[in-house]
């Protein structure tokens, strides 16, 4: 298997206009229909004041430029982002970061991720994790899946297996 194309590091201060804007244009991919030009304050205050105060942060550097992270709250084992540009998708560099979500909360992750959003859902599944319920996006209404992700029985934390309904 060939060595990946980009390197897994912690989240710098240096990174944060480079993170958002691949928030941003990640999400204007995955939802075209929306303007996300419009949400950048809104979404600098939140990864501000909510997410680095709280968030373990790893990204994915390739050729010297932020080209995906997550966002993982230690202390509850939310999984708040995985954001990889559009341009890495089906690259590795995902399962790659959750990999390390998934090391950094052995015993478990949750998440919640739009329901229209698929790709997402389907990546989520693959990777082991399962629907818990049904809820509504806190801050764009939208409805989600409640998702978890729980260590196999064995031990193992790939949990990556299918699941078994």
């Amino acid at each position: 298997m060939p060595e990946p194309s980009f390197i897994l590091r912690p989240y710098a201060p240096s990174d944060e206009a480079a993170a958002i804007e691949l928030w941003r244009r990640t999400w204007q991919q995955a939802y075209p229909a929306i303007d996300f030009d419009q949400r950048l304050d809104w979404w600098r205050r939140r990864w501000r004041t909510e997410i680095l105060p709280t968030a373990t942060i790893l990204v994915a550097e390739q050729d010297g430029s932020l080209a995906g992270f997550v966002t993982l709250i230690p202390a509850t084992g939310y999984l708040d982002q995985i954001v990889v540009a559009p341009e890495n998708w089906s690259s590795g560099m995902a399962e790659a970061l959750l990999d390390e979500a998934k090391r950094l909360s052995p015993t478990g992750i949750a998440l919640h991720v739009n329901k229209d959003n698929r790709r997402a859902v389907r990546f989520y599944e693959k990777h082991g994790f399962v629907i818990q319920g049904d809820d509504r996006n806190q801050y764009s209404g939208r409805p989600v899946y409640k998702m978890s992700w729980r260590p196999s029985a064995e031990g193992t934390a790939g949990g990556s297996g299918s699941d078994p309904r």
